[in-house]
C-alpha cells in the first residue's frame, strides 16, 4: 500500500461526539469535545482537551466538574449544534430539547436524554497549546437503565452511540468482535 508522508496533525478517527456538560443553574452549558478518552481504570480517569477561548473553558475552570454524555446517533444533531453555538448567546439546552438532570456527586447537570453519563471532577489543568487538557476523577457513573439486562450486565451495544472521523458523523455498525477474542481456544466439537 502506497503512502504519502504529511506533517504530524490531530487525525485520529473515530473519536467519540460526547456532549460535556458544565456549570450550574441557569449557567449551566453543553460543549461538544471529541478530544477524550479514558486514562488510568485505577482510579477512574478521563481527560477533555478545551480550547480556553470556549465559554466553557471557564465554567470548567471555576467549578472544577463535568459531565462527559455520551452520544446515540438520535442525538447527533443536537452534539453538532452544541459544538458550533456558544453557551454566551444560547440556551443549547433549550434550543435543543435536551432534560438537565441533577447528577448524583457534581453540581452540573447530566444530560437526560444521554444513556451515560460520567461525572467527573479535575485533578489537573495542563496547559498544552491550542487546548488545555483537564484531567478528572470520574467519581460516579449514569447508567440508562435500558441498557442493563436482568443480572445488571451493561449492554452499551443498545445505547446506539455515534463516532465522529474528519469532519463527519458516524451511526456506529455492526459487532466484529469482543476483547480477547483473538486468543480464545476454540471449543472442541463433541461426538456423539
Amino acid at each position: 500500500m502506497a503512502k504519502q508522508k504529511w506533517k504530524g496533525g490531530a487525525l485520529t478517527a473515530p473519536v467519540p461526539p460526547c456532549m460535556v456538560t458544565c456549570g450550574e443553574g441557569e449557567n449551566a452549558n453543553i460543549i461538544t469535545i471529541a478530544w477524550t478518552g479514558i486514562i488510568n481504570t485505577v482510579p477512574p480517569k478521563t481527560y477533555i482537551s478545551v480550547r480556553p477561548s470556549r465559554h466553557s473553558y471557564g465554567l470548567i475552570k471555576e467549578s472544577g466538574e463535568f459531565c462527559v454524555n455520551l452520544t446515540p446517533a438520535s442525538l447527533i444533531k443536537a452534539a453538532d449544534f452544541c459544538g458550533i453555538y456558544t453557551g454566551k448567546k444560547v440556551n443549547k439546552f433549550e434550543k435543543c430539547g435536551l432534560t438537565k438532570e441533577e447528577a448524583s456527586e457534581v453540581s452540573c447537570p447530566i444530560i437526560g436524554e444521554s444513556p451515560l453519563s460520567l461525572e467527573c471532577k479535575v485533578t489537573d489543568v495542563i496547559e498544552l497549546g491550542s487546548h488545555h487538557m483537564f484531567l478528572a476523577d470520574i467519581v460516579a457513573v449514569d447508567v440508562d437503565e435500558a441498557l442493563l439486562d436482568k443480572d445488571g450486565k451493561l449492554h452499551l451495544e443498545r445505547a446506539d452511540l455515534a463516532a465522529f472521523a474528519h469532519g463527519e458523523y458516524f451511526e456506529l455498525g455492526k459487532k466484529i468482535g469482543t476483547f480477547g477474542f483473538s486468543a480464545k481456544k476454540k471449543k472442541a466439537k463433541r461426538k456423539h
